[in-house]
């Protein structure tokens, strides 16, 4: 029986696709912006989240969703009012969430739950609900991609430009880490919290070394991302090794291949 006819497999593909997709997209956004250390940040934050829905006995992934909204929020807000650079902000974030998340476990006396699968991820485990989430947060941030694609672009280039020309620049940069925090909660189930800052980096950064041109180096982070993704999951499915671990280190042997043998960059 051919990998393709389980419908497990199916399902991991597809949300697979979807997550590459996704990811790559606003990775570009947070490596063009400088923002890089944001998507590890709001990952490790969305433990905090997880930890929450399952000490209150709610869906763990809409927990973390929410929070990690409201942690990229709060790191944008320190760091616009200038109380602290943003590097410092997610530093504090970052320690802050995780301790809130081990310290709510602590409180959940004898939980079955596999923290494996948020941790490291399952895109093998995918169920139908899970797939049609995908689908909607990867329409949602696709659909405000295009949407915006003149204005976000403009404000990731030159903030001070796009707010002297009358933009909401405030607005937009809430707006971006409400995308990046969506996508990041989105990514849980195929490479899990650790990983999913590799998968919305490293393809955005082996696509820079390429693209001379905003759209190209887009287009190359979504290709590198899918291939990471497919082909990651296929050698995961083959070797019978942890999907989400197969997938990042895939997308590292394109970044490699790209830091060596890409003549140009941005």
């Amino acid at each position: 029986m051919s990998w393709w006819q389980y419908a497990f497999m199916q399902r991991a593909l597809l949300g697979g696709v979807i997550v590459g997709v996704i990811t790559a997209i606003m990775g570009v956004y947070i490596v063009l912006r400088g923002m890089s250390f944001m998507g590890t940040g709001i990952a490790h934050a969305a433990f905090g989240g997880v930890a929450l829905g399952l000490l209150l006995g709610l869906d763990p992934i809409l927990t973390a969703m929410g929070f990690c909204v409201l942690v990229a929020w709060g790191i944008g807000f320190v760091t616009r009012r200038g109380a602290l650079k943003e590097d410092t902000a997610i530093g504090v974030w970052f320690a802050a969430t995780m301790a809130f998340g081990i310290l709510l476990l602590g409180l959940r006396q004898g939980y079955n739950v596999d923290l494996f699968t948020y941790l490291f991820g399952s895109v093998l485990a995918i169920s139908p609900a899970d797939l049609k989430g995908l689908l909607l947060i990867g329409a949602l941030v696709l659909g405000v991609v295009l949407a915006l694609y003149k204005e976000l672009l403009f404000v990731t280039f030159d903030p001070e430009a796009a707010r002297v020309a009358g933009l909401p620049e405030g607005f937009l940069y809430y707006l971006l880490l409400t995308l990046v925090a969506l996508t990041v909660v989105a990514s849980i189930k195929v490479v899990g919290l650790v990983l999913v800052s590799a998968l919305l980096v490293i393809p955005a950064a082996a696509a820079y070394r390429w693209a001379n041109d905003f759209w190209v180096m887009m287009v190359l982070a979504v290709v590198f991302s899918v291939v990471s993704v497919v082909a990651g999951l296929l050698f995961a499915y083959a070797l019978n090794t942890a999907s989400g671990a197969t997938i990042v280190l895939t997308a590292t042997a394109i970044f490699a291949a790209s830091l060596a043998l890409a003549p140009k960059h941005m």
